[in-house]
């Protein structure tokens, strides 16, 4: 990974690319690799939709390699969907073909002049873009079926829906998973809408021909690796709960514990739990020839994914995630799993993102567009975005605009970003992660569930003040190095609570580059990469008064516990005192 691919769509003539160096980005990757581009090179005060801004695509340090779980790809911009720096994260294979194929990032830059959509391909023999108008609104399932026809089995696809040419800022980019599925979304902050803005409606990556990457130390590296697989392999999180029953395990757990939040944020317990759990969910996949285990990409050995089918046996979508069960579920107050796993699909075919849908479906649930729990009525909403009406625009631009357009106050966003699926009253080091993290809204970007509830890495008592300052902080330090490093975040389980596996992951990278890395270095990193995307925040006009949640957060208590977010504001500016 020793070039940049850069794509000038708007070009004189049509759209040109140039590889270049590294520069001044060498030696990063990831997170830390689009978050440094857009710091240094868009103007933070430019419209997200214009030719200013860049989608940087780019994967992570190991991404390539034969290390377990270094699949996951970053894509960054400024978003049109908070109006600051984004970092959206995903699996599948685009991330290890890409790196293959040895680019450390692509960068779309620029903006066609007219409505024009293009194919970009990328291969052993080079790089190639031209325009398809053929591909119009197709929706994601559609156009890969297309691509696999003309690119055959081992081509990885990252691509846009509907939503995305539309420009909605809820739109999502899909990479291909393992069969070929666009089923892993680069999610928030409306990425999708920005690679639309571009005019690339999807990205053909194909490394036939390409030999995985080599490290410096080939022994070390091998042994470091197998300490990083026992590691993992060893921890209940990741070796036991996850493979078993997927994310959605934390179903049953977040609501037990009061902070499953229910009917657009109202209560922390769901009746209907059970129903929607990873338990029944994983039972229910079994019985009709699905899988409750399955890998995202190649070398996942967490393998927390699986597939869903319908009645009939008939494939319908990837194992809905956690969260987009409760955007779906609790969220709406649907029990049905195939009303959820419908809503997943057409999720994932129109290219929005799951939590924000599911929360923006919560939102006109709250305005009486429909009744909570209405299954059918939440797919019918879900469908007119696809479809791109009046009412379609408005629920595809977010929970924000909804709310602002229906009248509604109780509206779950900081930053104009949906929160996920743990409320903050009741998980109050999440509370202070969403408030504060730079990316809007985000449970990924410090996720203080481990100490607050899972007792990983720690515990800290969820319910109270103290701590969560703290917590949040290390945990979204730590958070930015590993999405740099192209792992999955779920290792920070057995990172968190193994030291042992934590070294594993450092002795990986050493071996690979030929570096002498400590676990300060790391730390380190992860603030450089906080510290670029605070500082672009700050120039687009953002201030403290954005690091906060919405004001009934403070004022309403939330049952069963009946507590209202604790931590002051003072405090919360505290978070980056390092």
């Amino acid at each position: 990974m020793d070039k940049i691919l850069r794509v000038n769509m708007g070009a004189a003539g049509g759209p040109t690319f140039q590889e270049t160096p590294l520069g001044d980005y060498a030696g990063l990757a990831g997170r830390a690799l689009t978050s440094a581009v857009v710091a240094k090179e868009v103007p933070p005060l430019c419209h997200p939709l214009g030719e200013d801004n860049k989608l940087v695509i780019a994967p992570g340090l190991l991404s390539g390699t034969t290390a377990a779980m270094s699949g996951r790809i970053s894509v960054g911009c400024k978003s049109p969907l908070t109006g600051g720096i984004k970092e959206a994260n995903a699996g599948g294979q685009a991330s290890q073909v890409l790196a293959r194929l040895g680019y450390a990032a692509i960068i779309l830059e620029g903006k066609p002049q007219d409505n024009t959509l293009y194919r970009l391909l990328i291969n052993k023999d080079g790089v190639k873009i031209w325009a398809d108008n053929s591909l119009r609104l197709l929706p994601n399932y559609d156009l890969i079926d297309k691509m696999k026809q003309e690119y055959g089995e081992k081509a990885a696809f990252m691509s846009i829906g509907p939503a995305g040419e539309m420009k909605l800022a809820a739109a999502s980019i899909a990479c291909t998973d393992m069969e070929q599925r666009p089923t892993r979304h680069a999610g928030r902050g409306g990425v999708g809408a920005v690679m639309g803005s571009k005019g690339i409606k999807v990205i053909i990556l194909d490394d036939s021909g390409m030999k995985m990457r080599s490290p410096k130390d080939p022994e070390k590296f091998k042994e470091s690796t197998r300490k990083w697989v026992e590691g993992l392999q060893k921890h209940p999180v990741t070796g036991e709960g996850l493979p078993a029953y997927g994310t959605n395990v934390l179903t049953n757990i977040l609501n037990e514990a009061g902070g499953y939040p229910t009917y657009n944020f109202k209560q922390g317990r769901f009746d209907g739990a059970a129903k929607i759990s990873g338990e029944a969910q994983a039972e229910l996949e079994t019985k009709r020839g699905g899988l409750a285990t399955h890998g995202c990409h190649r070398g996942c050995i967490i393998r927390c994914s699986g597939t869903y089918n319908d009645k009939d046996g008939h494939y319908l979508t990837k194992q809905p995630e956690y969260e987009t069960v409760w955007a779906h579920g609790g969220n709406c107050g649907i029990d049905d799993l195939d009303t959820i796993a419908m809503l997943d699909f057409l999720d994932d075919n129109y290219g929005v993102d799951t939590i924000e849908m599911g929360a923006t479906v919560g939102v006109a649930m709250e305005a009486g567009l429909i009744k909570f729990g209405d299954g059918q009525g939440a797919i019918n909403l879900v469908k007119e975005v696809g479809q791109g009406t009046h009412l379609g625009r408005i629920l595809g631009s977010g929970a924000a605009v909804t709310g602002k357009v229906f009248g509604v106050e109780r509206v779950p966003v900081v930053k104009g970003q949906a929160m996920p699926a743990y409320d903050p009253r009741a998980v109050q080091g999440i509370g202070v992660t969403y408030a504060t993290t730079p990316m809007g809204a985000d449970h990924t970007a410090g996720y203080a569930v481990t100490a607050n509830v899972l007792n990983v890495g720690g515990n800290v008592d969820p319910m109270k003040p103290e701590g969560q300052i703290e917590l949040s902080r290390n945990l979204q330090i730590a958070t930015a190095a590993v999405d740099s490093t192209g792992m999955c975040l779920f290792v920070a389980f057995a990172v968190l609570d193994q030291p042992e596996t934590f070294q594993a992951l450092i002795d990986s990278i050493n071996a690979f580059y030929g570096l002498a890395l400590t676990a300060d270095d790391v730390v380190a990193l992860g603030k450089s990469v906080l510290k670029n995307e605070r500082d672009f925040n700050a120039r687009a006009g953002f201030t403290a008064k954005q690091d906060r949640l919405p004001d009934y957060f403070k004022k309403e208590a939330f049952p069963p516990h009946n507590i209202t977010f604790q931590v002051t504001d003072e405090d919360l500016d505290k978070v980056f005192n390092w």
